[in-house]
This record gives structure tokens, C-alpha cells and sequence, in this order.
């Protein structure tokens, strides 16, 4: 019990330890070969992982996300505050963004919770919202080091990475990084 207590305190006296570190602003870097960086660091384009699509059947690899346009791929929580003002913000400026190819991924929630985050923030009517599902691989968290959700990787109509957005954003903000 005495191992179980010790663990829990450091785990929690390293987490509050690492709880104010930022992500580095990444726009203009060029692909390096480090192994002090992170991956989205170390490769700035699209990466290609699995998401399992609202039937629980359809897996869609981002690699199938077509140049062109620019993408968001969103991290989201279905019962986090954050994620659903965040969806509301990004929603009451869709107009803005509607350019914005964007791909909604969670990875602790079941098909349920994901269904009823959709239908709650009535996602179907949004056609540049192509994809809401399932990070089953646990890919986003650790290729982009998330500590917080929602989190937003935003990259230009070449696949390149233009910016993280960690916690709240709005439309605006996505625009700005955007154009």
C-alpha cells in the first residue's frame, strides 16, 4: 500500500511539474533529424494514422486526406467543456473556415459518446467536417505530445504543419493560422 501511495505522489509531483510546459511555436521550421524533438517536430507534414469512423466498422487513414486544402485534425473529449465550447466557437464561424477540411478524433470514448457529440453539435451539417471518430492506435497523443484537449493540428493545402492549438480556440484564431 506504501508503493501504491509513493507512486501515486510522484506520479502527480511530476505531472504538476510538467503541467506549464508549452509546445514550441513550429510555423517556419523545416524538417530536422534530432532526437530531442518530437515527431510532429521532426516530420511537419500530414502524418498517416487510423481513425474508426461513427459505424464502428469504416477505418480511415489520413493519408487518404487529399492535397489542396488545408486540414484541422482535432483531438476532442465527447463530455469535455473545453471541446464543446471549442465545437460551438468553431461552428458559429464556420463560414470563415469552411475551407478547412476537418477530421474530429477522440480516443478514450466509446462509439456512443462520440454519436452523441455529433448529433449534439449537429456536425452533419458541416460538409468540411468529413470525419469524426476514434483514434483507436492512441496515435495523436503521443506523435503531438497532447496534454490537453481539445487540441488542434492545423496544416496547409500541401500537408505541411502550420501550428498547434492546445485547449480553447475559436474561429478566428484557426483562421488566422490558416491564411
Amino acid at each position: 500500500m506504501k508503493k501504491a501511495i509513493f507512486l501515486f505522489i510522484a506520479i502527480c509531483l511530476y505531472a504538476m511539474a510538467h503541467a506549464q510546459d508549452k509546445k514550441p511555436d513550429i510555423s517556419g521550421m523545416a524538417p530536422v533529424a534530432c532526437d530531442t524533438l518530437l515527431p510532429y517536430q521532426k516530420f511537419p507534414t500530414l502524418p498517416a494514422f487510423n481513425i474508426r469512423e461513427m459505424d464502428s466498422i469504416t477505418i480511415f487513414n489520413t493519408y487518404n486526406i487529399p492535397d489542396g486544402r488545408p486540414v484541422a485534425l482535432m483531438l476532442f473529449m465527447p463530455d469535455c467543456k473545453h471541446c464543446q465550447r471549442t465545437m460551438d466557437a468553431l461552428i458559429r464561424g464556420m463560414d470563415s473556415i469552411k475551407n478547412i477540411r476537418f477530421y474530429l478524433v477522440t480516443a478514450v470514448h466509446s462509439m456512443k459518446a462520440i454519436k452523441e457529440f455529433y448529433n449534439e453539435h449537429h456536425l452533419e451539417r458541416y460538409k468540411n467536417i468529413e470525419v469524426v471518430g476514434m483514434d483507436y492506435e492512441f496515435f495523436y497523443f503521443s506523435y503531438y505530445n497532447t496534454r490537453f484537449v481539445p487540441d488542434i493540428a492545423l496544416y496547409d493545402e500541401h500537408k505541411k504543419l502550420v501550428h498547434l492549438i492546445e485547449g480553447e480556440t475559436n474561429a478566428g484564431e484557426v483562421y488566422k493560422w490558416i491564411h
